[in-house]
Protein backbone atom coordinates (compact mmCIF):
# COMPACT_ATOMS: atom_id res chain seq x y z
CA UNK A 1 0.00 0.00 0.00
CA UNK A 2 1.81 3.12 -1.01
CA UNK A 3 2.69 5.01 1.33
CA UNK A 4 0.35 8.61 2.48
CA UNK A 5 1.33 11.64 1.35
CA UNK A 6 1.51 14.65 3.91
CA UNK A 7 -0.72 17.38 3.52
CA UNK A 8 0.83 20.72 1.99
CA UNK A 9 0.25 23.36 4.40
CA UNK A 10 0.97 26.85 2.75
CA UNK A 11 4.35 28.72 3.40
CA UNK A 12 2.76 31.78 4.85
CA UNK A 13 0.92 29.50 7.74
CA UNK A 14 4.04 27.37 8.19
CA UNK A 15 5.58 30.41 9.22
CA UNK A 16 2.92 32.17 11.04
CA UNK A 17 3.20 28.84 13.25
CA UNK A 18 6.76 29.07 13.82
CA UNK A 19 6.59 32.72 14.88
CA UNK A 20 3.61 32.00 16.97
CA UNK A 21 5.64 29.21 18.20
CA UNK A 22 9.14 31.01 19.23
CA UNK A 23 6.79 33.55 20.78
CA UNK A 24 5.22 31.34 23.42
CA UNK A 25 8.60 30.10 24.84
CA UNK A 26 11.07 31.66 26.97
CA UNK A 27 13.62 28.74 27.01
CA UNK A 28 13.50 28.55 23.14
CA UNK A 29 12.96 25.38 20.93
CA UNK A 30 15.36 23.33 19.42
CA UNK A 31 15.31 22.29 15.70
CA UNK A 32 13.83 18.99 16.67
CA UNK A 33 11.16 20.36 18.74
CA UNK A 34 10.43 22.67 16.32
CA UNK A 35 10.33 20.02 13.01
CA UNK A 36 8.54 17.49 15.30
CA UNK A 37 5.24 19.92 16.45
CA UNK A 38 4.71 22.85 14.55
CA UNK A 39 2.63 23.11 12.45
CA UNK A 40 3.97 22.74 8.50
CA UNK A 41 7.04 20.56 9.81
CA UNK A 42 5.51 18.39 11.63
CA UNK A 43 3.36 16.74 8.70
CA UNK A 44 6.73 16.19 6.58
CA UNK A 45 8.78 15.25 9.77
CA UNK A 46 10.38 11.37 10.23
CA UNK A 47 10.99 10.44 13.54
CA UNK A 48 14.40 8.87 13.84
CA UNK A 49 14.69 9.11 9.99
CA UNK A 50 16.28 11.71 7.16
CA UNK A 51 15.03 15.32 7.77
CA UNK A 52 17.58 16.93 5.66
CA UNK A 53 15.22 18.45 3.14
CA UNK A 54 12.97 19.56 5.95
CA UNK A 55 15.68 21.26 7.86
CA UNK A 56 17.25 23.42 5.15
CA UNK A 57 13.66 24.77 4.78
CA UNK A 58 13.71 25.62 8.30
CA UNK A 59 16.43 27.78 7.60
CA UNK A 60 15.22 29.01 4.83
CA UNK A 61 12.53 29.71 7.07
CA UNK A 62 14.58 31.67 9.84
CA UNK A 63 16.09 33.86 6.68
CA UNK A 64 12.44 34.84 5.78
CA UNK A 65 11.08 35.28 9.03
CA UNK A 66 14.41 37.77 9.98
CA UNK A 67 13.76 39.54 6.30
CA UNK A 68 10.30 40.54 7.89
CA UNK A 69 12.19 42.36 10.42
CA UNK A 70 11.13 39.60 13.25
CA UNK A 71 13.76 39.57 16.24
CA UNK A 72 14.79 35.90 15.99
CA UNK A 73 17.48 34.56 18.56
CA UNK A 74 19.68 31.51 18.87
CA UNK A 75 20.40 30.96 22.15
CA UNK A 76 23.51 28.03 23.08
CA UNK A 77 23.30 25.70 25.34
CA UNK A 78 25.87 25.53 28.66
CA UNK A 79 28.45 23.33 27.99
CA UNK A 80 27.91 22.08 24.55
CA UNK A 81 28.82 25.35 22.30
CA UNK A 82 28.73 24.80 18.61
CA UNK A 83 26.20 22.19 18.63
CA UNK A 84 23.95 23.27 15.88
CA UNK A 85 21.76 20.56 17.18
CA UNK A 86 21.28 21.91 20.83
CA UNK A 87 20.70 25.00 19.52
CA UNK A 88 17.26 27.08 20.66
CA UNK A 89 15.48 29.20 19.33
CA UNK A 90 13.13 31.87 20.49
CA UNK A 91 11.55 35.30 19.70
CA UNK A 92 11.87 37.57 22.76
CA UNK A 93 8.16 38.52 22.86
CA UNK A 94 8.74 42.17 24.57
CA UNK A 95 11.31 43.13 21.19
CA UNK A 96 8.15 42.15 19.51
CA UNK A 97 4.85 43.58 21.14
CA UNK A 98 2.86 45.90 19.93
CA UNK A 99 3.24 49.74 21.64
CA UNK A 100 1.98 49.80 24.59
CA UNK A 101 -0.76 52.10 23.14
CA UNK A 102 -1.58 50.26 20.60
CA UNK A 103 -4.70 47.52 21.75
CA UNK A 104 -7.39 46.34 19.50
CA UNK A 105 -11.14 45.22 21.53
CA UNK A 106 -12.44 41.83 19.78
CA UNK A 107 -14.64 43.87 17.04
CA UNK A 108 -11.18 45.26 15.71
CA UNK A 109 -9.34 41.86 15.52
CA UNK A 110 -12.26 40.24 14.03
CA UNK A 111 -12.56 43.45 11.12
CA UNK A 112 -8.40 42.60 10.71
CA UNK A 113 -9.14 38.94 10.37
CA UNK A 114 -11.46 40.04 7.75
CA UNK A 115 -9.04 42.20 5.87
CA UNK A 116 -6.41 39.53 5.83
CA UNK A 117 -8.97 36.78 4.65
CA UNK A 118 -10.18 39.25 1.67
CA UNK A 119 -6.50 39.28 0.82
CA UNK A 120 -5.94 36.09 0.89
CA UNK A 121 -6.06 35.52 -3.12
CA UNK A 122 -3.92 38.42 -3.75
CA UNK A 123 -0.30 39.02 -2.96
CA UNK A 124 1.04 41.30 0.25
CA UNK A 125 3.55 43.41 0.69
CA UNK A 126 6.76 42.33 3.53
CA UNK A 127 5.11 45.14 5.22
CA UNK A 128 1.22 44.08 5.49
CA UNK A 129 3.21 40.26 6.32
CA UNK A 130 5.25 41.91 9.02
CA UNK A 131 2.05 43.56 10.32
CA UNK A 132 -0.33 40.86 10.23
CA UNK A 133 1.91 38.66 11.67
CA UNK A 134 2.28 41.15 14.69
CA UNK A 135 -1.11 41.84 15.52
CA UNK A 136 -2.46 38.24 14.78
CA UNK A 137 0.63 37.47 17.46
CA UNK A 138 -0.63 39.79 20.09
CA UNK A 139 -3.50 37.18 20.31
CA UNK A 140 -1.71 35.04 21.84
CA UNK A 141 -1.96 36.62 25.19
CA UNK A 142 -4.22 35.24 27.78
CA UNK A 143 -7.49 33.89 26.66
CA UNK A 144 -6.77 34.03 23.01
CA UNK A 145 -3.76 31.72 23.76
CA UNK A 146 -5.40 29.34 25.64
CA UNK A 147 -8.34 28.93 23.86
CA UNK A 148 -6.24 27.66 20.99
CA UNK A 149 -3.54 25.91 22.65
CA UNK A 150 -0.42 28.03 21.28
CA UNK A 151 1.03 28.00 24.48
CA UNK A 152 1.54 24.54 24.52
CA UNK A 153 4.24 23.86 21.38
CA UNK A 154 3.45 19.71 21.95
CA UNK A 155 -0.39 20.33 20.76
CA UNK A 156 0.14 20.66 17.04
CA UNK A 157 -3.72 20.87 16.46
CA UNK A 158 -3.78 23.81 18.70
CA UNK A 159 -1.17 25.59 16.37
CA UNK A 160 -3.10 24.05 13.63
CA UNK A 161 -6.46 25.97 14.49
CA UNK A 162 -4.52 29.14 14.94
CA UNK A 163 -2.92 29.25 12.06
CA UNK A 164 -4.25 32.35 9.44
CA UNK A 165 -6.43 31.92 6.40
CA UNK A 166 -4.17 34.37 4.56
CA UNK A 167 -2.91 33.68 1.71
CA UNK A 168 0.24 35.71 0.46
CA UNK A 169 1.20 34.66 -2.75
CA UNK A 170 0.79 36.50 -6.16
CA UNK A 171 -1.88 35.72 -8.49
CA UNK A 172 0.27 33.91 -10.83
CA UNK A 173 1.31 31.25 -8.21
CA UNK A 174 -1.45 28.50 -8.39
CA UNK A 175 -1.90 28.16 -12.49
CA UNK A 176 2.32 27.65 -12.22
CA UNK A 177 1.87 25.05 -9.70
CA UNK A 178 -0.51 23.58 -12.02
CA UNK A 179 1.42 23.56 -14.80
CA UNK A 180 4.21 22.16 -12.92
CA UNK A 181 2.06 18.88 -11.88
CA UNK A 182 1.23 18.67 -15.39
CA UNK A 183 5.04 19.26 -16.75
CA UNK A 184 2.97 21.65 -19.14
CA UNK A 185 4.96 24.73 -20.87
CA UNK A 186 3.21 28.16 -20.10
CA UNK A 187 2.77 31.89 -21.35
CA UNK A 188 2.69 34.73 -19.59
CA UNK A 189 3.39 39.01 -19.81
CA UNK A 190 6.03 39.72 -17.64
CA UNK A 191 7.66 43.52 -16.64
CA UNK A 192 11.21 43.70 -16.95
CA UNK A 193 12.77 45.99 -14.18
CA UNK A 194 13.07 49.35 -15.45
CA UNK A 195 10.69 49.05 -18.60
CA UNK A 196 7.11 50.32 -18.79
CA UNK A 197 5.92 47.60 -20.61
CA UNK A 198 5.45 44.27 -20.24
CA UNK A 199 6.61 41.35 -22.43
CA UNK A 200 5.65 37.99 -23.59
CA UNK A 201 7.68 35.18 -22.27
CA UNK A 202 7.48 31.24 -23.42
CA UNK A 203 8.42 29.04 -20.55
CA UNK A 204 9.08 26.04 -19.31
CA UNK A 205 8.22 25.96 -15.32
CA UNK A 206 11.24 23.90 -13.43
CA UNK A 207 10.20 25.31 -10.02
CA UNK A 208 8.27 27.54 -7.83
CA UNK A 209 10.93 28.71 -4.71
CA UNK A 210 10.64 31.36 -2.21
CA UNK A 211 13.43 33.23 -1.76
CA UNK A 212 13.88 36.06 1.24
CA UNK A 213 10.02 36.30 1.38
CA UNK A 214 9.42 36.14 -2.27
CA UNK A 215 8.22 33.95 -4.91
CA UNK A 216 9.65 33.16 -8.04
CA UNK A 217 9.34 30.84 -10.86
CA UNK A 218 12.60 28.91 -12.46
CA UNK A 219 11.82 28.32 -16.16
CA UNK A 220 13.49 26.72 -19.14
CA UNK A 221 13.06 30.22 -21.66
CA UNK A 222 12.42 28.58 -25.19
CA UNK A 223 13.50 31.77 -27.06
CA UNK A 224 17.12 32.05 -25.37
CA UNK A 225 17.05 28.21 -24.56
CA UNK A 226 18.55 29.69 -20.85
CA UNK A 227 17.06 29.29 -17.77
CA UNK A 228 15.93 32.01 -15.96
CA UNK A 229 13.93 33.17 -12.84
CA UNK A 230 10.76 35.30 -12.99
CA UNK A 231 9.12 36.80 -9.43
CA UNK A 232 5.59 36.33 -9.59
CA UNK A 233 4.73 39.89 -8.39
CA UNK A 234 6.28 40.71 -11.98
CA UNK A 235 3.78 38.46 -14.06
CA UNK A 236 0.96 40.39 -15.24
CA UNK A 237 -2.60 39.10 -16.96
CA UNK A 238 -2.92 35.49 -17.41
CA UNK A 239 -1.08 32.27 -16.95
CA UNK A 240 -2.22 30.20 -20.16
CA UNK A 241 -0.81 26.96 -21.32
CA UNK A 242 1.38 27.09 -24.53
CA UNK A 243 3.76 25.09 -26.70
CA UNK A 244 2.27 21.79 -26.61
CA UNK A 245 3.75 18.12 -25.31
CA UNK A 246 5.20 17.47 -21.96
CA UNK A 247 7.87 19.51 -20.17
CA UNK A 248 8.54 17.78 -17.05
CA UNK A 249 11.37 19.73 -14.51
CA UNK A 250 13.84 17.34 -13.86
CA UNK A 251 14.60 16.42 -10.28
CA UNK A 252 16.65 18.96 -7.61
CA UNK A 253 15.28 21.81 -9.89
CA UNK A 254 14.23 23.88 -7.09
CA UNK A 255 16.96 23.28 -5.01
CA UNK A 256 19.55 24.14 -7.42
CA UNK A 257 17.46 27.31 -8.16
CA UNK A 258 17.45 28.03 -4.60
CA UNK A 259 21.74 28.01 -4.32
CA UNK A 260 22.11 29.87 -7.55
CA UNK A 261 19.72 32.49 -5.47
CA UNK A 262 21.95 31.99 -2.70
CA UNK A 263 24.89 32.75 -5.09
CA UNK A 264 23.36 36.05 -6.14
CA UNK A 265 22.57 36.97 -2.81
CA UNK A 266 26.37 36.61 -1.35
CA UNK A 267 27.89 38.56 -4.38
CA UNK A 268 25.52 41.37 -4.58
CA UNK A 269 25.71 44.04 -1.55
CA UNK A 270 24.85 47.56 -1.24
CA UNK A 271 26.11 50.12 1.52
CA UNK A 272 23.92 52.11 2.83
CA UNK A 273 24.10 54.67 5.84
CA UNK A 274 21.23 55.31 8.31
CA UNK A 275 20.26 57.17 10.86
CA UNK A 276 21.22 56.22 14.19
CA UNK A 277 18.08 54.64 16.06
CA UNK A 278 15.78 55.09 12.82
CA UNK A 279 12.91 52.43 12.35
CA UNK A 280 15.23 51.75 8.74
CA UNK A 281 18.38 50.76 11.01
CA UNK A 282 16.91 48.69 13.24
CA UNK A 283 15.27 46.86 10.26
CA UNK A 284 18.08 46.83 7.44
CA UNK A 285 20.34 45.20 10.51
CA UNK A 286 18.11 42.57 11.18
CA UNK A 287 18.19 41.70 7.58
CA UNK A 288 20.21 37.97 6.87
CA UNK A 289 23.92 38.43 6.28
CA UNK A 290 23.36 42.65 6.83
CA UNK A 291 26.98 44.28 8.34
CA UNK A 292 27.81 47.20 10.19
CA UNK A 293 30.75 48.75 8.28
CA UNK A 294 32.70 51.63 9.37
CA UNK A 295 31.01 54.61 10.83
CA UNK A 296 28.21 52.53 11.34
CA UNK A 297 27.33 52.23 7.46
CA UNK A 298 25.46 49.27 6.65
CA UNK A 299 26.87 46.39 4.46
CA UNK A 300 23.42 44.70 2.95
CA UNK A 301 22.84 41.73 0.51
CA UNK A 302 20.40 41.81 -1.81
CA UNK A 303 19.35 39.65 -5.21
CA UNK A 304 16.68 42.23 -6.95
CA UNK A 305 18.55 45.47 -6.81
CA UNK A 306 15.03 47.21 -8.34
CA UNK A 307 13.50 45.57 -4.89
CA UNK A 308 16.08 46.52 -2.74
CA UNK A 309 15.75 50.18 -4.35
CA UNK A 310 11.62 49.88 -3.33
CA UNK A 311 12.61 49.18 0.21
CA UNK A 312 15.23 51.76 0.72
CA UNK A 313 12.78 54.78 -1.04
CA UNK A 314 10.86 53.71 1.60
CA UNK A 315 12.62 54.97 4.59
CA UNK A 316 12.68 58.58 2.91
CA UNK A 317 15.50 60.41 4.83
CA UNK A 318 16.60 57.60 7.06
CA UNK A 319 18.82 55.97 4.33
CA UNK A 320 21.20 57.60 2.00
CA UNK A 321 22.94 54.52 -0.85
CA UNK A 322 26.82 54.89 -0.83
CA UNK A 323 27.29 52.12 -3.08
CA UNK A 324 26.63 51.06 -6.12
CA UNK A 325 25.71 54.52 -8.09
CA UNK A 326 22.89 52.53 -10.17
CA UNK A 327 21.16 51.52 -6.93
CA UNK A 328 21.37 55.24 -5.69
CA UNK A 329 20.36 56.19 -8.43
CA UNK A 330 17.22 54.03 -8.94
CA UNK A 331 16.18 55.04 -5.16
CA UNK A 332 16.38 58.86 -6.09
CA UNK A 333 14.28 58.19 -9.08
CA UNK A 334 11.58 56.13 -7.31
CA UNK A 335 11.37 59.56 -4.63
CA UNK A 336 11.34 61.77 -8.02
CA UNK A 337 8.12 59.97 -9.37
CA UNK A 338 6.81 60.18 -5.70
CA UNK A 339 7.64 64.19 -5.67
CA UNK A 340 6.01 64.26 -9.23
CA UNK A 341 2.40 62.22 -8.30
CA UNK A 342 2.12 64.44 -4.89
CA UNK A 343 2.83 67.54 -6.86
CA UNK A 344 0.23 69.44 -8.43
CA UNK A 345 1.39 71.26 -12.19
CA UNK A 346 -1.41 74.36 -11.99
CA UNK A 347 0.51 75.15 -7.85
CA UNK A 348 3.94 74.69 -9.71
CA UNK A 349 3.05 76.86 -12.60
CA UNK A 350 1.39 79.51 -10.11
CA UNK A 351 4.89 79.33 -8.26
Amino acid sequence: MPATRAPRVPAEERLFSLVLALLSTESGLTKAEILANVQGYRQRFTPGGDNASLERQFERDKDDVRELGIPLETIETPGAAGNNQTLRYRIPKGEYDLPLDVRFTPDESALLSLAAMAWREGALSADSRRALLKVRSAGTDDSAADDTGADDVEDPRGMAAYAPRLRTRDAAFEPLRSALDRAAAVRFDYITPGEHEPRQRDVAPLALVQHGGRWMLCAHEFSTGGTKNYLLSRIVGPVTTHHPGQHPAPAGAGERALAELDRIWAERTARIAVQPGSDAERRLQRRRGTEVDGGGVLVVHHVDPQILAEELAAFGPEVRVLEPAALREQVAARLRGLVADHTDPEETARG
